[in-house]
C-alpha cells in the first residue's frame, strides 16, 4: 500500500524525544547537492521532504565540522565551522531553518573523547613542549623502558595497534582511535569549559540535540594503569569498537560529572533539548547510569542491535532493556544498524531470507515502546556491500586491523539505472565508495508508491505509529502466550490495542483473535477467523 497522508509536524513538547523516530543521515553518503561524489549539507536539505514522507521526527546527522577527513570526520578541527566538503555554516542554518518548517528535528553528533591532529590545541602541545599548560589539555605521558622507548602503559587503539604514538621530544600521547585523534584530558578545566561552550554554539543555531560519540570514554584512570593483556601478547584485543569489556579507559565512575554539568545547559534553552549517549559498559545497570533527569536523556541500546535471529534472543534484550528503563525513569532506545555495524539484512542471513527478516524485524523495533533510531537505506532494505576493492575502503581501522565498516556506508541509490543511482545531479562524478548494480532496484524511484516495497512498509509502520493511539507514549508491552518460536505482545490505550507477532519459527504460523491487520513485512493469507502468517515475518494486528 502507498503511505497516506504524513503525519503533522511535532510539537513544541519537551517530551518529543521518548517516543520519537530518529532517522541516521550519514553526511557524506546521503546525497551530494554539488556534483563531486561526497554527500553534503545542501544535498540533505533538498532531501528533507522525503524524510518527511517517510514519516520520521528527527535526523541525527553524523560529524560534518572541519576536519582532516581521517576517520569521516570523527577527528574534528574546528568543532563551530562547517568543513569545506560539506557546505558552509551558511548551509547548515538554512538546513535546519528547513527541516524545523516541514516539523523535523536536527540532532548533530558531537565528538568530545578526542580532537583531530590537525587541531589548534594539538598543535600548540606538539610546539609548548613537555609539562607546558598546552599539552594539559591532553594525555602526554613518559615512556617506559631505559630511554622512554616503550608506551607508559599497555592499552590498544581500538583501531588495532598500540594506543600511543611517539613524538619527537620523548614523550607520548593517548590516541584509542586512530594516531590522527589524540585523547583529550577531561580533568583539564579547559577541557570542560571548551566543550561546554560548543554545546551553547550549537543550541543557539537551533539544534534540538546532541548524539555523543564514545560517551563512556572521556575519563580515564588515575594513573593510567595496565589491562594487564593485549594482543600481541595473548592474540586477545583488549576492546572491539563496540565492545563490553571493562576498562581502564572506559567508563570511569568521573565521566558522569560531565553529563551532570550538561544537562542545566540544555535544559536552559526551550523545546527539549536532548542528548543521547553512545555508550558501551559492562552491565545494563552501569548504562543506566548515563541516563536521568541530571545526566543524559538516552542511551543506545546495542543489545537489541545485537540480538541473534531468535525469539528468545529478543525477548531477553527487551525484556531487560525495558526492566532497566523503567528504573531510571527514561524511555529505551532501539537500533538495528548504523554507521559502525554491519546492515542487518546482511546479519539477519543476508538475499532473500536477510531481507525478509530485516523487514520482520522493523516492524518489531517500531512497536516497542520508546525511541527508535532508523539507518539510512534500511529503509529500502539495503544490505552490506561485502566486495568493495580494497583500494577504495577508507576506514582507518582496515589498513591495521584488515576491518572495514566501509560496507555500511556505501552511499543510498536513489534513482536510475546506473551508479551512483541519482546520489548527486546529472553528469556529477562518481560516489566516493562505488555502489552495487544489484541496487537499482532498490532505488527510492524504485520502490516508492510499489504496494510491498521495503520503502512502502517504512511508510505505513512509521504512519501507524504516529497515528495509532495504542503506540503513543512510552507505557510497557504486555507479552501474550504464542507458539514456539513466535513472539506477540499488545501495546493498549483506553479502548485501542494494537498486537505485535513476529514469527521466527521454522514454520508458519496462524495467528487468531488479535483483530485486523495494519500493516505486515510479508503477504498474509486469510485462514477461518484468522490469519497465516508467514516464516519471518511479522504484522500489526488492531481492535478498537
Amino acid at each position: 500500500m502507498t503511505a497516506a497522508t504524513p503525519p503533522a509536524p511535532p510539537t513544541a513538547d519537551n517530551d518529543w524525544w521518548r517516543s520519537a523516530v530518529v532517522y541516521q543521515v550519514y553526511v557524506r553518503s546521503f546525497a551530494d547537492a554539488n556534483g563531486d561524489g561526497v554527500g553534503d549539507l545542501e544535498g540533505i536539505r533538498q532531501r528533507l521532504p522525503y524524510l518527511r514522507e517517510l514519516g520520521v521526527d528527527a535526523l541525527w546527522l553524523t560529524p560534518f565540522y572541519t576536519s582532516p577527513q581521517i576517520d569521516a570526520g570523527y577527528d574534528v578541527a574546528d568543532y563551530r565551522d562547517v568543513d569545506p566538503l560539506f557546505g558552509k555554516l551558511a548551509d547548515f542554518d538554512a538546513m535546519i531553518t528547513d527541516a524545523h518548517a516541514l516539523g523535523l528535528r536536527i540532532i548533530v553528533d558531537l565528538v568530545p573523547n578526542h580532537t583531530s591532529s590537525a587541531h589548534p590545541w594539538f598543535a600548540a602541545a606538539l610546539a609548548a613542549g613537555p609539562g607546558s599548560p598546552e599539552r594539559a589539555r591532553y594525555l602526554f605521558a613518559e615512556g617506559r623502558g631505559e630511554q622512554g622507548e616503550l608506551p607508559p602503559n599497555d592499552w590498544e587503539s581500538i583501531f588495532g595497534g598500540p594506543a600511543w604514538t611517539r613524538v619527537p621530544d620523548g614523550q607520548w600521547y593517548l590516541h584509542l582511535f586512530d594516531p590522527a585523534q589524540p585523547d583529550l584530558n577531561w580533568r583539564h578545566p579547559e577541557v570542560r569549559a571548551e566543550f561546554e561552550d560548543i554545546l551553547r554554539f550549537w543550541l543557539d543555531r537551533g539544534v534540538d540535540g546532541f548524539r555523543i560519540d564514545v560517551a563512556h570514554g572521556m575519563i580515564k584512570a588515575a594513573g593510567l594503569p595496565d589491562v594487564g593483556f593485549n594482543s600481541m601478547t595473548t592474540g586477545r584485543r583488549q576492546s572491539e569498537l563496540l565492545g563490553k569489556g571493562r576498562l581502564p579507559y572506559f567508563d570511569q565512575d568521573e565521566v558522569h560529572e560531565i553529563y551532570r554539568a550538561w544537562r542545566p545547559i540544555l535544559d536552559s534553552y526551550p523545546g527539549g533539548r536532548m542528548a543521547v549517549a553512545e555508550a558501551w559498559a559492562e552491565t545494563p545497570q552501569r548504562l543506566a547510569r548515563y541516563i536521568g533527569p541530571d545526566e543524559l536523556h538516552q542511551a543506545f541500546s546495542f543489545d537489541f542491535l545485537d540480538a541473534t535471529w531468535s525469539a528468545d534472543s529478543f525477548r531477553k534484550v527487551i525484556d531487560t532493556a525495558l526492566a532497566e528503563s523503567t528504573i531510571v525513569g527514561a524511555p529505551t532506545t532501539w537500533v538495528l544498524s548504523n554507521h559502525d555495524r554491519q546492515r542487518h539484512v546482511t546479519r539477519y542471513g543476508d538475499g532473500e531470507v536477510g531481507l525478509r527478516r530485516a523487514r520482520a524485524a522493523a516492524l518489531l523495533m517500531l512497536a516497542l515502546p520508546g525511541c527508535a533510531y532508523v539507518y539510512q537505506g534500511e529503509e529500502l532494505g539495503l544490505p552490506e556491500v561485502l566486495d568493495l576493492p580494497d583500494e577504495l575502503r577508507q576506514d582507518p581501522a582496515f589498513l591495521r586491523t584488515g576491518e572495514s565498516r566501509d560496507g555500511c556506508r556505501v552511499p543510498i541509490p536513489w534513482s536510475g539505472e546506473l551508479a551512483p543511482y541519482g546520489f548527486g545531479p546529472a553528469g556529477s562524478e562518481l560516489s566516493w565508495l562505488p555502489a552495487p548494480a544489484t541496487w537499482r532496484g532498490l532505488s527510492v524511484a524504485a520502490q516508492a508508491g510499489v504496494p510491498g516495497s521495503t520503502l512502502e512498509l517504512y511508510r505505513t509502520a512509521l504512519r501507524v505509529r504516529h497515528e495509532h493511539p495504542a503506540l503513543a507514549g512510552t507505557d510497557g508491552i504486555t507479552w501474550l502466550e504464542t507458539e514456539p518460536g513466535v513472539l506477540a505482545f499488545h501495546r493498549t490505550a483506553g479502548d485501542a490495542e494494537l498486537t505485535c507477532v513476529v514469527n521466527i519459527s521454522g514454520a508458519a504460523a496462524t495467528i487468531t483473535g488479535y483483530g485486523r491487520p495494519v500493516a505486515a513485512s510479508a503477504d498474509l493469507t486469510e485462514r477461518g477467523d484468522g490469519h497465516v502468517l508467514p516464516v519471518d515475518a511479522a504484522a500489526w494486528f488492531e481492535r478498537r
